[in-house]
């Protein structure tokens, strides 16, 4: 057993950065009150975390590479445990923003070299079983975010989904020193500084330009050149790349469809299974009524299956292709959110359930491959980047995924308040911000005692509407996800020389720090 407590220790953060990025979810509402947040104010306290761990990914684990992963993790740990602190003593929506975005960085540190740390560490059968535990936590992680968070909310404070962090943060850390070794070091290269700030002015600006468009208009100056900065910002990426003798993404991988196919996977997976929960939990509470933890007990499905496929595939599947376990799984969770897509105005919470079941054996089923298989084409000495890379399509695909599904939430419920509601609403896009931002109840309140009846049935019908469009396409990006998995995701064929076994007792007990 004290084999896998470095496992153990690198789950720990695994697990707590990654319900970091839905718990949020169910708070929402407590949080628009308590602080009195606008509805873009409610999707930046979501998407700058998952923005920030997209965009310093790369360059963090290319830091990893170099300076060691264990270091790297430590710090990260440090980082999010004062982070988290700070979010969950802020007192207005800007500086829980701004510690959130630290938080983020603090998870990027931590996420960039989990996968690294366990491809050093574990070999052959071990490998395949460490890879598929660490699956079915990030599995039921980011799917377990909304329960915990429910229970958080509902019985202490919002707050406490941030101060729940420091007691963990703790023993992860005094685990990792404890128990993962200090692998041999490197020669220390430099970082690539400029690749990194393009890659984050690209990711930055696409994002806002999606949160804001429908604030400033889709046709605005305002938005049309942040879409033409995020471009400008990538081709320099790109152009920076390709001349660095140490790039921050080698660009040649993607010469290799395989892992062009699991990058593009990673994005999609996690819009279609994921960026959907924050409008999920807006309709659960704020039109059907229900409470944080149960509103929270609705993933619960999703969660569980997560963790149970994963931690099965791991141990039986580590062998097979991961086309034949990521692309089939991607179908399931496109599968899954068509399933939701039945919801109608009369609906209650049961009508989430099949779907979400379904959505989390495809999570459960896709996930450990996705890492392993990323690792598995790079040499050792590269898995920081690989671990970098898929880890960041996976983040930049929820921070993309909230604010392109948010737009199609949005413009779902204006199409149904100014369809249904016949002249009856005078202004259905600023409906549909209010409704958005957790208010259907004051909506209700403001139409007279007479017309409260047909007021609320327009509330569930545009409701219903906006979630019935985004599980549309999120089912159809998730089949498209599937789809490009099984057209060009092959098995990896690293070179035999990268295939080195590590002596068992390497992972039995950490070596004392070296100065």
């Amino acid at each position: 057993m004290r084999k896998w407590l470095p496992l153990v220790a690198v789950c720990l953060g695994t697990f707590m950065l990654l319900v970091d990025v839905t718990i949020v979810v169910v708070a929402l509402p407590d949080m628009a009150e308590s602080l009195r947040t606008s509805f873009a104010d409610l999707q930046w306290v979501m998407d700058v975390y998952a923005l920030a761990l997209a965009a310093l990914l790369l360059g963090v684990g290319s830091l990893a590479d170099r300076v060691g992963h264990r270091q790297v993790y430590v710090v990260g740990l440090v980082l999010f445990a004062l982070a988290s602190l700070a979010c969950g003593l802020a007192t207005g929506p800007a500086a829980l923003i701004a510690f959130r975005g630290v938080q983020g960085i603090g998870g990027a540190a931590m996420l960039a070299t989990t996968t690294a740390l366990i491809s050093s560490i574990y070999q052959g059968r071990d490998r395949g079983v460490a890879f598929g535990a660490w699956g079915a936590v990030s599995g039921a992680a980011s799917a377990a975010g909304p329960v915990l968070g429910g229970l958080l909310t509902e019985h202490l404070d919002w707050r406490w989904i941030f101060f729940v962090n420091l007691p963990i943060s703790v023993l992860a850390i005094v685990m990792t020193l404890r128990f993962v070794a200090v692998p041999p070091a490197r020669r220390s290269r430099g970082v690539d500084l400029p690749g990194m700030a393009a890659f984050t002015v690209a990711a930055g600006a696409a994002t806002y330009a999606l949160i804001k468009g429908s604030d400033n208009g889709w046709g605005s100056a305002t938005t049309l050149g942040l879409f033409g900065l995020a471009a400008v910002a990538l081709l320099a990426f790109l152009l920076i790349e390709k001349r660095r003798r140490e790039p921050l993404l080698d660009l040649s991988l993607f010469r290799q469809g395989s892992f062009s196919g699991l990058m593009v996977a990673a994005v999609l997976l996690s819009v279609a299974a994921f960026s959907y929960l924050a409008y999920t939990s807006l309709w659960l509470q704020s039109v059907r009524g229900m409470g944080p933890v149960t509103a929270g007990l609705t993933c619960l499905p999703m969660s569980l299956a997560a963790f149970l496929v994963a931690s099965l595939s791991g141990r039986f599947l580590h062998g097979a292709s991961p086309r034949w376990t990521v692309g089939p799984g991607l179908l399931l969770i496109g599968a899954g959110a068509f399933l939701q897509a039945t919801i109608d105005a009369d609906s209650s919470w049961t009508v989430l359930v099949p779907g979400l079941a379904v959505t989390g054996v495809g999570v459960g089923l896709a996930t450990p491959m996705l890492a392993s298989a990323a690792l598995a084409s790079v040499a050792p000495e590269r898995g920081g980047m690989a671990s970098g890379a898929v880890n960041t399509a996976r983040q930049l695909g929820n921070a993309l995924g909230i604010a392109v599904l948010g737009v199609v939430f949005h413009a779902g419920m204006t199409g149904a308040l100014r369809d249904h509601g016949k002249g009856a609403v005078a202004d259905p896009a600023a409906t549909a911000d209010a409704l958005a931002g957790g208010q259907a109840g004051a909506v209700i309140a403001h139409a007279g005692p007479a017309e409260r009846a047909a007021a609320g049935r327009l509330v569930h019908d545009a409701f219903a509407t906006g979630l019935q469009q985004t599980f549309l396409v999120s089912g159809a990006l998730g089949v498209l996800g599937g789809l490009v998995a099984v057209a060009l995701v092959r098995r990896p064929k690293a070179p035999a020389a990268w295939r080195t076994e590590r002596p068992a007792a390497a992972v039995m007990e950490a070596e004392p720090a070296r100065p």
